[in-house]
Protein backbone atom coordinates (compact mmCIF):
# COMPACT_ATOMS: atom_id res chain seq x y z
CA UNK A 1 0.00 0.00 0.00
CA UNK A 2 0.75 3.68 -1.16
CA UNK A 3 0.36 7.09 -1.07
CA UNK A 4 0.43 9.38 -3.94
CA UNK A 5 1.25 13.02 -3.60
CA UNK A 6 -1.55 14.22 -3.71
CA UNK A 7 -3.38 11.57 -2.04
CA UNK A 8 -0.55 12.38 0.88
CA UNK A 9 -2.09 16.27 0.85
CA UNK A 10 -5.68 15.86 0.54
CA UNK A 11 -4.92 13.04 3.93
CA UNK A 12 -3.19 16.06 5.56
CA UNK A 13 -5.94 18.50 5.17
CA UNK A 14 -8.74 16.38 5.78
CA UNK A 15 -7.21 14.78 9.29
CA UNK A 16 -6.33 18.47 10.07
CA UNK A 17 -9.91 19.74 9.77
CA UNK A 18 -11.44 16.31 11.36
CA UNK A 19 -8.88 16.33 14.40
CA UNK A 20 -9.60 19.98 15.23
CA UNK A 21 -13.15 19.75 14.69
CA UNK A 22 -13.03 16.29 17.13
CA UNK A 23 -10.70 17.74 20.01
CA UNK A 24 -12.94 21.31 19.85
CA UNK A 25 -16.02 18.72 20.56
CA UNK A 26 -14.60 17.08 23.11
CA UNK A 27 -12.95 19.79 25.09
CA UNK A 28 -16.79 21.50 24.70
CA UNK A 29 -18.47 18.48 26.26
CA UNK A 30 -15.50 17.72 29.37
CA UNK A 31 -14.86 21.79 29.79
CA UNK A 32 -17.14 24.65 30.16
CA UNK A 33 -16.33 25.48 26.82
CA UNK A 34 -19.37 27.42 25.10
CA UNK A 35 -16.80 29.49 22.87
CA UNK A 36 -17.23 26.83 19.62
CA UNK A 37 -20.33 24.87 19.69
CA UNK A 38 -21.23 23.17 16.69
CA UNK A 39 -25.13 23.09 16.26
CA UNK A 40 -27.42 22.84 13.08
CA UNK A 41 -27.99 26.62 13.49
CA UNK A 42 -24.03 27.12 13.58
CA UNK A 43 -22.46 24.84 11.53
CA UNK A 44 -21.49 26.99 9.01
CA UNK A 45 -18.48 28.08 11.95
CA UNK A 46 -16.73 24.78 11.01
CA UNK A 47 -16.45 25.53 7.56
CA UNK A 48 -14.85 28.91 7.79
CA UNK A 49 -12.21 27.28 11.06
CA UNK A 50 -11.28 24.88 7.84
CA UNK A 51 -11.21 27.15 5.43
CA UNK A 52 -8.83 29.37 7.46
CA UNK A 53 -7.00 26.83 8.66
CA UNK A 54 -6.19 24.54 5.35
CA UNK A 55 -5.42 28.66 3.20
CA UNK A 56 -3.05 29.72 6.76
CA UNK A 57 -1.40 25.66 6.98
CA UNK A 58 -0.53 26.22 3.30
CA UNK A 59 0.61 29.81 4.03
CA UNK A 60 2.86 28.05 6.77
CA UNK A 61 3.83 25.49 4.67
CA UNK A 62 1.70 22.31 6.84
CA UNK A 63 1.05 20.92 3.09
CA UNK A 64 4.62 20.78 2.16
CA UNK A 65 5.22 17.24 2.61
CA UNK A 66 9.50 17.74 3.28
CA UNK A 67 8.15 19.76 6.45
CA UNK A 68 5.41 17.71 7.43
CA UNK A 69 8.09 15.05 7.94
CA UNK A 70 10.61 17.03 9.25
CA UNK A 71 9.58 17.25 13.73
CA UNK A 72 11.21 20.49 14.34
CA UNK A 73 9.88 22.28 11.55
CA UNK A 74 6.28 21.04 11.37
CA UNK A 75 6.35 22.17 15.27
CA UNK A 76 6.99 25.35 13.73
CA UNK A 77 4.63 25.62 11.14
CA UNK A 78 1.97 24.09 13.55
CA UNK A 79 2.47 27.00 16.15
CA UNK A 80 2.37 29.59 13.75
CA UNK A 81 -0.74 28.13 11.70
CA UNK A 82 -3.23 27.40 15.25
CA UNK A 83 -2.23 31.12 16.16
CA UNK A 84 -2.91 32.69 12.80
CA UNK A 85 -6.32 30.47 12.50
CA UNK A 86 -7.37 31.53 16.15
CA UNK A 87 -6.95 35.30 15.12
CA UNK A 88 -8.20 35.52 12.25
CA UNK A 89 -11.34 33.42 14.02
CA UNK A 90 -11.68 35.93 16.55
CA UNK A 91 -11.13 39.05 14.75
CA UNK A 92 -13.67 38.45 11.92
CA UNK A 93 -17.34 37.83 14.47
CA UNK A 94 -19.41 38.83 11.06
CA UNK A 95 -18.69 35.05 10.22
CA UNK A 96 -17.68 33.83 13.50
CA UNK A 97 -19.00 33.75 17.06
CA UNK A 98 -18.85 36.57 18.99
CA UNK A 99 -15.81 36.90 20.86
CA UNK A 100 -16.03 35.68 24.72
CA UNK A 101 -16.11 37.56 27.35
CA UNK A 102 -14.42 34.56 29.64
CA UNK A 103 -10.43 35.16 28.03
CA UNK A 104 -9.71 30.77 29.01
CA UNK A 105 -12.35 30.25 26.79
CA UNK A 106 -9.84 31.53 23.87
CA UNK A 107 -6.92 29.64 26.13
CA UNK A 108 -9.10 26.31 25.13
CA UNK A 109 -9.86 27.43 21.71
CA UNK A 110 -6.49 27.97 20.82
CA UNK A 111 -5.18 24.72 22.73
CA UNK A 112 -7.16 22.32 21.53
CA UNK A 113 -6.00 23.33 18.01
CA UNK A 114 -2.50 23.33 18.52
CA UNK A 115 -2.51 20.16 20.45
CA UNK A 116 -4.61 18.45 18.03
CA UNK A 117 -2.71 18.77 15.26
CA UNK A 118 0.53 18.32 17.16
CA UNK A 119 -0.84 14.77 17.91
CA UNK A 120 -1.90 14.09 14.55
CA UNK A 121 1.47 14.98 12.79
CA UNK A 122 3.23 12.92 15.20
CA UNK A 123 1.00 9.84 14.30
CA UNK A 124 1.47 10.75 10.72
CA UNK A 125 5.38 11.12 11.10
CA UNK A 126 5.75 8.06 12.94
CA UNK A 127 3.10 5.86 10.45
CA UNK A 128 2.06 7.17 7.75
CA UNK A 129 5.26 8.82 6.22
CA UNK A 130 7.23 6.10 7.05
CA UNK A 131 8.91 3.13 5.12
CA UNK A 132 5.62 1.15 5.51
CA UNK A 133 4.32 3.34 2.58
CA UNK A 134 7.02 3.61 0.30
CA UNK A 135 5.89 3.43 -3.15
CA UNK A 136 8.21 0.12 -5.03
CA UNK A 137 8.95 0.95 -8.71
CA UNK A 138 11.41 -0.51 -11.34
CA UNK A 139 12.96 1.55 -13.70
CA UNK A 140 12.96 0.43 -17.71
CA UNK A 141 16.22 2.15 -18.88
CA UNK A 142 20.11 2.22 -19.86
CA UNK A 143 22.13 1.44 -17.37
CA UNK A 144 24.30 4.79 -17.89
CA UNK A 145 20.80 6.97 -17.01
CA UNK A 146 19.73 5.21 -13.97
CA UNK A 147 21.90 7.47 -11.06
CA UNK A 148 20.72 10.38 -12.47
CA UNK A 149 17.14 8.70 -12.95
CA UNK A 150 17.05 7.66 -9.66
CA UNK A 151 18.09 11.13 -7.88
CA UNK A 152 15.98 13.02 -9.82
CA UNK A 153 12.47 11.41 -8.37
CA UNK A 154 13.62 9.79 -5.02
CA UNK A 155 14.80 13.27 -3.76
CA UNK A 156 11.78 14.61 -4.87
CA UNK A 157 9.70 12.28 -2.83
CA UNK A 158 11.70 10.20 -0.65
CA UNK A 159 8.44 7.51 -0.16
CA UNK A 160 9.13 6.51 -3.79
CA UNK A 161 11.49 3.85 -4.37
CA UNK A 162 13.14 2.12 -7.02
CA UNK A 163 13.58 -1.44 -6.24
CA UNK A 164 14.99 -2.79 -9.83
CA UNK A 165 15.62 -1.99 -13.32
CA UNK A 166 15.49 -3.28 -16.35
CA UNK A 167 18.63 -2.61 -19.05
CA UNK A 168 17.86 -1.81 -21.97
CA UNK A 169 21.15 -1.10 -23.41
CA UNK A 170 21.41 -3.90 -26.07
CA UNK A 171 25.90 -3.56 -25.70
CA UNK A 172 25.70 -5.21 -22.08
CA UNK A 173 25.71 -8.68 -22.18
CA UNK A 174 25.62 -9.17 -18.81
CA UNK A 175 23.03 -8.44 -16.65
CA UNK A 176 24.16 -6.81 -13.18
CA UNK A 177 23.56 -4.54 -10.10
CA UNK A 178 24.22 -0.66 -10.03
CA UNK A 179 24.15 1.77 -7.46
CA UNK A 180 22.78 -0.99 -5.28
CA UNK A 181 19.92 -1.64 -7.63
CA UNK A 182 19.51 -4.85 -8.97
CA UNK A 183 18.97 -5.43 -12.66
CA UNK A 184 16.10 -7.24 -13.72
CA UNK A 185 16.41 -9.85 -16.93
CA UNK A 186 13.57 -9.36 -19.02
CA UNK A 187 12.73 -13.09 -18.57
CA UNK A 188 11.76 -12.57 -14.76
CA UNK A 189 10.61 -9.16 -15.00
CA UNK A 190 6.86 -10.64 -14.24
CA UNK A 191 7.82 -12.72 -11.21
CA UNK A 192 10.10 -9.63 -9.90
CA UNK A 193 7.18 -7.50 -9.84
CA UNK A 194 4.95 -9.60 -8.11
CA UNK A 195 7.61 -11.10 -5.21
CA UNK A 196 8.35 -7.22 -4.88
CA UNK A 197 4.94 -5.65 -4.62
CA UNK A 198 5.97 -3.27 -7.32
CA UNK A 199 3.76 -0.67 -7.96
CA UNK A 200 4.53 0.40 -11.01
CA UNK A 201 7.04 0.26 -14.00
CA UNK A 202 8.48 3.46 -15.73
CA UNK A 203 9.93 3.35 -18.87
CA UNK A 204 12.88 6.15 -19.21
CA UNK A 205 14.79 4.44 -22.36
CA UNK A 206 15.34 6.89 -25.41
CA UNK A 207 16.08 4.48 -27.26
CA UNK A 208 13.39 3.12 -29.30
CA UNK A 209 16.00 -0.13 -30.22
CA UNK A 210 16.09 -0.62 -26.61
CA UNK A 211 12.44 -2.03 -26.46
CA UNK A 212 12.70 -5.33 -27.88
CA UNK A 213 9.82 -7.54 -28.83
CA UNK A 214 10.73 -9.73 -25.71
CA UNK A 215 10.57 -6.62 -23.44
CA UNK A 216 7.75 -5.41 -25.28
CA UNK A 217 5.57 -8.61 -24.56
CA UNK A 218 6.73 -9.43 -21.34
CA UNK A 219 4.88 -5.39 -20.06
CA UNK A 220 2.05 -6.02 -22.18
CA UNK A 221 1.59 -8.86 -20.00
CA UNK A 222 1.73 -6.85 -16.96
CA UNK A 223 -0.02 -3.95 -18.42
CA UNK A 224 -3.26 -6.16 -18.93
CA UNK A 225 -2.63 -8.10 -15.81
CA UNK A 226 -3.20 -4.50 -13.99
CA UNK A 227 0.36 -3.47 -13.30
CA UNK A 228 0.57 0.23 -13.91
CA UNK A 229 3.39 1.10 -16.81
CA UNK A 230 4.16 5.08 -16.72
CA UNK A 231 6.18 6.53 -19.34
CA UNK A 232 9.20 8.43 -16.92
CA UNK A 233 8.63 12.27 -18.12
CA UNK A 234 4.75 12.15 -16.82
CA UNK A 235 6.28 10.49 -13.80
CA UNK A 236 9.06 13.24 -13.49
CA UNK A 237 6.21 15.85 -14.05
CA UNK A 238 4.16 14.83 -11.59
CA UNK A 239 6.34 14.67 -8.61
CA UNK A 240 8.47 17.44 -9.41
CA UNK A 241 6.02 19.98 -10.56
CA UNK A 242 8.63 20.47 -13.07
CA UNK A 243 9.33 19.67 -16.80
CA UNK A 244 12.07 16.96 -17.23
CA UNK A 245 13.79 19.26 -20.31
CA UNK A 246 17.24 17.20 -20.06
CA UNK A 247 15.19 14.27 -21.29
CA UNK A 248 13.92 15.37 -24.36
CA UNK A 249 15.33 15.66 -27.61
CA UNK A 250 14.93 17.64 -30.90
CA UNK A 251 11.03 16.72 -30.96
CA UNK A 252 10.83 18.99 -27.04
CA UNK A 253 6.89 20.51 -28.47
CA UNK A 254 5.50 17.04 -29.16
CA UNK A 255 5.20 16.78 -25.06
CA UNK A 256 4.49 20.09 -24.60
CA UNK A 257 1.12 21.42 -25.10
CA UNK A 258 1.04 24.75 -24.03
CA UNK A 259 -1.57 25.61 -21.36
CA UNK A 260 -5.42 26.83 -22.82
CA UNK A 261 -5.27 29.52 -20.07
CA UNK A 262 -2.80 31.55 -22.17
CA UNK A 263 -5.12 32.22 -25.09
CA UNK A 264 -8.16 32.19 -23.17
CA UNK A 265 -9.79 35.62 -23.22
CA UNK A 266 -11.74 35.52 -20.07
CA UNK A 267 -8.70 34.27 -18.21
CA UNK A 268 -6.63 36.74 -19.39
CA UNK A 269 -8.94 39.63 -18.69
CA UNK A 270 -9.40 38.44 -14.97
CA UNK A 271 -5.77 38.36 -14.53
CA UNK A 272 -5.34 41.90 -15.67
CA UNK A 273 -7.96 43.42 -13.90
CA UNK A 274 -6.78 41.51 -10.80
CA UNK A 275 -3.07 42.65 -11.54
CA UNK A 276 -4.22 46.54 -12.06
CA UNK A 277 -6.35 45.58 -8.39
CA UNK A 278 -2.93 44.49 -6.85
CA UNK A 279 -0.76 46.97 -8.68
CA UNK A 280 -2.23 49.91 -6.72
CA UNK A 281 -2.14 48.12 -3.68
CA UNK A 282 1.10 47.31 -3.83
CA UNK A 283 1.99 50.66 -4.65
CA UNK A 284 0.32 52.24 -1.39
CA UNK A 285 1.78 49.95 1.06
CA UNK A 286 5.09 51.15 -1.09
CA UNK A 287 4.20 54.88 -0.32
CA UNK A 288 3.74 53.80 2.78
CA UNK A 289 6.94 52.65 4.12
CA UNK A 290 8.59 54.70 1.77
CA UNK A 291 10.45 57.20 4.15
CA UNK A 292 11.13 54.30 6.18
CA UNK A 293 13.05 52.81 3.00
CA UNK A 294 14.48 56.19 2.39
CA UNK A 295 16.04 56.42 5.71
CA UNK A 296 17.65 52.75 5.52
CA UNK A 297 18.90 53.60 2.07
CA UNK A 298 20.32 57.30 3.92
CA UNK A 299 21.89 54.67 5.97
CA UNK A 300 23.11 51.72 4.51
CA UNK A 301 22.97 52.44 0.50
CA UNK A 302 24.07 55.81 0.32
CA UNK A 303 23.39 56.43 -3.05
CA UNK A 304 20.46 56.75 -5.56
CA UNK A 305 17.46 54.84 -4.58
CA UNK A 306 16.10 53.63 -7.36
CA UNK A 307 17.87 51.55 -10.53
CA UNK A 308 16.77 50.53 -13.55
CA UNK A 309 18.03 47.65 -15.43
CA UNK A 310 16.91 45.95 -19.02
CA UNK A 311 14.83 42.66 -19.39
CA UNK A 312 14.01 40.45 -21.81
CA UNK A 313 9.87 40.77 -22.09
CA UNK A 314 7.02 38.83 -23.24
CA UNK A 315 8.04 37.86 -27.30
CA UNK A 316 12.08 38.37 -26.24
CA UNK A 317 11.19 42.40 -26.38
CA UNK A 318 13.46 44.19 -24.12
CA UNK A 319 11.88 46.79 -21.53
CA UNK A 320 13.50 48.40 -18.82
CA UNK A 321 12.45 47.45 -15.19
CA UNK A 322 12.66 49.27 -11.89
CA UNK A 323 13.77 48.60 -8.54
CA UNK A 324 14.98 50.19 -5.63
CA UNK A 325 18.92 49.87 -5.76
CA UNK A 326 20.50 46.82 -3.58
CA UNK A 327 23.88 46.32 -4.68
CA UNK A 328 27.23 49.13 -4.30
CA UNK A 329 27.41 51.52 -7.13
CA UNK A 330 29.23 50.48 -9.79
CA UNK A 331 28.76 46.93 -9.24
CA UNK A 332 29.32 45.32 -12.27
CA UNK A 333 32.39 47.44 -13.41
CA UNK A 334 34.33 44.15 -13.76
CA UNK A 335 31.69 42.88 -15.77
CA UNK A 336 28.08 41.02 -15.89
CA UNK A 337 27.37 38.38 -12.66
CA UNK A 338 25.08 36.66 -11.55
CA UNK A 339 23.94 37.18 -7.81
CA UNK A 340 24.76 34.84 -5.62
CA UNK A 341 24.40 34.17 -1.82
CA UNK A 342 26.76 36.11 0.01
CA UNK A 343 27.40 38.44 -2.75
CA UNK A 344 29.93 41.55 -1.62
CA UNK A 345 28.30 43.90 -3.82
CA UNK A 346 25.20 43.60 -1.72
CA UNK A 347 24.96 46.61 0.86
CA UNK A 348 23.88 45.75 4.34
CA UNK A 349 20.47 47.41 3.59
CA UNK A 350 20.44 45.87 0.20
CA UNK A 351 20.34 42.62 1.77
CA UNK A 352 17.68 43.07 4.13
CA UNK A 353 15.31 44.87 0.72
CA UNK A 354 15.95 41.67 -0.94
CA UNK A 355 15.21 39.19 2.06
CA UNK A 356 11.36 40.84 2.59
CA UNK A 357 11.23 41.42 -1.55
CA UNK A 358 10.33 45.26 -0.57
CA UNK A 359 13.53 45.86 -3.70
CA UNK A 360 10.47 44.58 -5.69
CA UNK A 361 8.11 47.24 -5.18
CA UNK A 362 8.41 49.36 -7.97
CA UNK A 363 7.75 46.47 -10.55
CA UNK A 364 4.68 47.26 -9.94
CA UNK A 365 4.72 50.52 -12.16
CA UNK A 366 6.06 47.69 -14.98
CA UNK A 367 2.75 45.65 -14.25
CA UNK A 368 0.68 48.85 -14.86
CA UNK A 369 2.57 49.57 -18.04
CA UNK A 370 1.96 45.91 -19.33
CA UNK A 371 5.88 45.06 -19.59
CA UNK A 372 5.29 42.26 -16.66
CA UNK A 373 2.78 40.45 -15.28
CA UNK A 374 2.14 39.69 -11.61
CA UNK A 375 2.61 36.48 -12.41
CA UNK A 376 5.12 34.42 -15.07
CA UNK A 377 8.86 34.19 -15.28
CA UNK A 378 11.18 36.19 -13.51
CA UNK A 379 12.57 38.71 -16.50
CA UNK A 380 15.74 37.92 -17.40
CA UNK A 381 19.00 40.17 -19.02
CA UNK A 382 19.58 39.91 -22.48
CA UNK A 383 23.24 38.82 -22.04
CA UNK A 384 22.01 36.25 -19.63
CA UNK A 385 19.48 35.53 -21.74
CA UNK A 386 21.68 34.63 -24.68
CA UNK A 387 24.08 33.07 -22.77
CA UNK A 388 21.78 30.80 -21.28
CA UNK A 389 19.52 29.84 -24.88
CA UNK A 390 23.10 29.19 -26.39
CA UNK A 391 23.48 25.87 -23.31
CA UNK A 392 19.71 25.07 -22.80
CA UNK A 393 17.31 23.94 -25.35
CA UNK A 394 14.08 25.80 -25.43
CA UNK A 395 14.94 28.27 -22.64
CA UNK A 396 13.88 31.41 -24.89
CA UNK A 397 10.07 29.55 -24.43
CA UNK A 398 9.76 31.56 -21.33
CA UNK A 399 9.40 34.63 -23.32
CA UNK A 400 5.70 33.41 -24.57
CA UNK A 401 4.07 34.74 -21.84
CA UNK A 402 4.73 37.70 -19.76
CA UNK A 403 7.24 37.58 -17.22
CA UNK A 404 6.05 38.28 -13.62
CA UNK A 405 6.79 39.51 -10.08
CA UNK A 406 6.59 36.41 -8.76
CA UNK A 407 6.26 33.22 -10.35
CA UNK A 408 6.16 29.12 -10.16
CA UNK A 409 10.24 28.85 -10.08
CA UNK A 410 10.37 31.65 -7.31
CA UNK A 411 8.40 29.87 -4.89
CA UNK A 412 10.02 26.67 -5.22
CA UNK A 413 13.57 27.53 -6.05
CA UNK A 414 16.05 30.24 -5.13
CA UNK A 415 17.76 32.54 -7.53
CA UNK A 416 19.75 30.49 -10.11
CA UNK A 417 23.55 31.41 -9.45
CA UNK A 418 25.21 28.81 -11.68
CA UNK A 419 23.70 27.31 -14.95
CA UNK A 420 22.95 24.25 -13.61
CA UNK A 421 20.06 26.02 -10.94
CA UNK A 422 19.13 28.56 -14.10
CA UNK A 423 17.76 25.16 -15.48
CA UNK A 424 16.00 23.75 -12.58
CA UNK A 425 14.33 27.36 -12.58
CA UNK A 426 13.49 27.10 -16.24
CA UNK A 427 12.38 23.44 -15.72
CA UNK A 428 9.77 25.12 -13.51
CA UNK A 429 9.13 28.31 -16.01
CA UNK A 430 8.07 25.85 -18.49
CA UNK A 431 6.25 23.73 -15.74
CA UNK A 432 3.84 26.68 -14.97
CA UNK A 433 3.89 27.61 -18.85
CA UNK A 434 2.16 24.45 -19.74
CA UNK A 435 -0.15 23.85 -16.65
CA UNK A 436 -1.23 28.00 -16.30
CA UNK A 437 -4.41 27.95 -14.53
CA UNK A 438 -6.42 29.97 -11.94
CA UNK A 439 -5.82 27.06 -8.94
CA UNK A 440 -2.02 27.32 -9.80
CA UNK A 441 -1.79 31.05 -9.51
CA UNK A 442 -3.63 31.14 -6.58
CA UNK A 443 -0.85 28.33 -4.98
CA UNK A 444 1.86 30.96 -6.27
CA UNK A 445 0.36 33.89 -4.51
CA UNK A 446 0.29 31.66 -1.02
CA UNK A 447 3.42 30.52 -1.80
CA UNK A 448 4.59 34.08 -2.49
CA UNK A 449 3.09 34.74 1.14
CA UNK A 450 5.42 32.27 2.85
CA UNK A 451 7.93 33.37 1.35
CA UNK A 452 7.99 36.94 2.60
CA UNK A 453 6.83 35.44 6.20
CA UNK A 454 10.32 32.89 6.23
CA UNK A 455 12.19 36.17 4.90
CA UNK A 456 13.80 33.72 2.06
CA UNK A 457 14.44 36.46 -0.58
CA UNK A 458 17.75 36.44 -1.63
Amino acid sequence: MHFEISERKILLRLFDVLTVIGALSLVGNIFAFDYFKITHVSFYWTLVLALYLNILGTVFEMYNLQVASNQFQIIKSILLTSSATVLFFLLTPIFTPVLPSNRLQIVYFFLSITLSLFVWRIFYQRFLASHRFLKRVIMVCDQNQLQQLVDSLEQADPHYKIIGFVDTDLSNSIDKGIFGIPSVSISNIESFVKQNSISEIVIASQKTDGITVDLYNNLLLLLESGFVIREYTQVYEAITNRIPIQHFDKDFYRYFPFSRSNQNRLYLLIVKFLEVLFSLLGLLIGLAILPLVLIGNLIGNRGPLFYTQTRVGQNGIPFEIYKYRTMIRNAESGGVLFATAGDIRITPFGKFLRKTRIDEIPQFINILKGDMGFIGPRPERPFFVKELAAIMPFYETRHVIKPGLTGWAQVNYSYGETIEESLVKLQYDLYYIKHRSVFLDLNIIIKTFSTVLFYRGQ
